[in-house]
């Protein structure tokens, strides 16, 4: 399980993804402050790092790494105007994360093919297992 130094760059590694298109919309901000109460995060440290972000801390656990991408994946698909330079950042974040570019492409080409682009839990682990093995 993640201590709390990597809950809290977790946290400031998604308001910094939210912020790539300027500003962070009140369906991203209230899914965030939802991200953070599951990390076990306050809404004052969680305020606090929208405007002073932490340093990136590396996850070891690869598993942690793909529920990082996950909730990503959610963060970008959240908003309905995401566009192709959110793919780009998404992409950027996970090959910053250590994943595989395979498995980074393959999960934003099959988000096409899904209800609102959201890849579910089980298939976005298939295919990170596939390309980790």
């Amino acid at each position: 399980m993640v201590n709390r130094v990597e809950k809290l760059s977790l946290l400031s590694e998604m308001i910094a993804f939210a912020k790539y298109d300027k500003d962070i919309k009140n369906i991203e901000y209230n899914f965030l402050l939802g991200v953070a109460r599951q990390l076990e995060i306050s809404r004052e440290d969680f305020e606090y790092l929208i405007e002073h972000p932490v340093t990136y801390t590396h996850l070891k656990s690869h598993s942690e790494r793909i529920v990082q991408f996950h909730r990503l994946v959610l963060l970008m698909n959240i908003d309905s105007e995401s566009s192709n330079k959110g793919a780009i950042k998404l992409y950027n974040f996970g090959l910053r994360m250590g994943l595989s570019h395979e498995s980074i492409s393959k999960v934003l080409y099959l988000m096409e093919s899904f209800p609102n682009k959201i890849v579910p839990p089980d298939v976005l682990i298939d295919i990170f297992k596939t390309q980790y093995n």
